[in-house]
């Protein structure tokens, strides 16, 4: 896989440096890094390779991709200007004219904050996975272990289609979805839009996105978990950041527990951004429950995991301070230049 992605970047180098135009500039970047690029079906192949070695080809591919795409920054600027200083040798200006303003858009801070979050946990060796947005209500629920009658499953919570389908109350039935298939070991978050019935207001929505994960395979405990996201926690908020984990309860977990990030403003020394506390809450997790794995035809005596799950929004609005969650689907491009 090194020999490969070597070859990769050797390409693109030579690619890059062939390139005459700002068009076939682009079109470099595009066979490279695109959707259907060399360096994204790496990415995507990612599934095939040995989990122990997951990491290390992860961060191999996460530093491929930022020396490729710094080089060809590089090389878009001085392609720019050398353009820009052949059309002013070309051309006459009327400096009379009024100027005419290039409106050029950007990555959403939703957008951003996501793909930060999955380069975190590509680089631990874990496998993006999206699902239907509409679910049944057998992984919405059932194999959650939420049974009938479960206060979760209220009408006031959950939009239903019907009796059996509802709109995604969480990303977790694609979780389901992938222990049904029985390819173990398990390392994967689930990032998507899910859907609750709740009031517009500073911090809820009734459409909004969460990131799931799910760990499992022998040998999996709480110390797997926490060691896990402690380092997912110093990489998105700082290297100084600590954890605190709090009892909580969760149907599809046991222990369960919430977990609070150190205040990356104060130091944890207690400020207006985290209320004086100087702690944040950012997600729930726990061990995976045995029956969540039974019904989903995993042996619960040879196999463990762990599961975490945490709002998009949440982790936007803390990172960049913003204090109203409206703001971001409002469409206001003064706030949104910002970013």
């Amino acid at each position: 896989m090194k020999e490969k992605l070597q070859k990769i970047r050797e390409r693109a180098m030579a690619q890059i440096q062939a390139a005459g135009n700002l068009n076939s500039l682009n079109d470099v970047r595009v066979a490279i890094l695109g959707k259907k690029g060399e360096l994204t079906s790496v990415l995507k192949g990612m599934k095939e390779v040995a989990p122990e070695d997951r990491p290390k080809v992860g961060q191999l591919v996460n530093e491929t991709r930022e020396e490729i795409e710094r080089v060809l920054d590089e090389a878009k600027k001085k392609m720019e200007a050398l353009v820009r200083e052949e059309k002013l040798k070309a051309e006459v200006i009327d400096v009379t004219l009024p100027a005419k303003k290039n409106q050029v858009g950007h990555r959403h801070p939703n957008t951003i904050a996501l793909e930060e979050v999955e380069r975190i946990f590509i680089g631990m060796g874990y496998e993006v996975v999206e699902g239907p947005e509409i679910e049944y209500d057998l992984y919405n629920f059932e194999k959650l272990n939420i049974p009938e009658g479960h206060p979760a499953k209220d009408e006031q919570d959950t939009f239903y289609i019907n009796k059996e389908i509802v709109l995604r109350t969480q990303t977790s039935p694609c979780q389901a979805r992938v222990m049904e298939q029985g390819k173990l070991p398990i390392r994967m978050i689930a990032p998507g839009r899910v859907f609750r019935s709740d009031e517009v207001d500073a911090t809820h929505s009734p459409s909004f996105h969460q990131i799931e994960g799910l760990v499992v395979d022998k040998n999996i405990t709480f110390a797997d978990l926490k060691g896990t996201l402690e380092e997912f926690a110093r990489e998105l908020f700082g290297a100084e950041t600590k954890t605190k984990f709090r009892p909580h309860h969760f149907p599809f977990t046991e222990p369960s527990a919430e977990v609070d990030v150190s205040c990356f403003k104060c130091g944890g020394k207690g400020c207006r951004f985290c209320k004086g506390s100087g702690w944040i809450e950012i997600l729930g997790c726990g061990v995976v429950h045995p029956h969540v794995l039974e019904m989903c035809g995993i042996d619960p005596e040879e196999y463990t995991g762990f599961a975490f799950g945490m709002g998009l929004e949440r982790i936007a609005l803390l990172k960049y301070e913003i204090d109203d969650m409206r703001l971001l689907y409002e469409n206001d491009i003064r706030f949104l230049k910002q970013f």
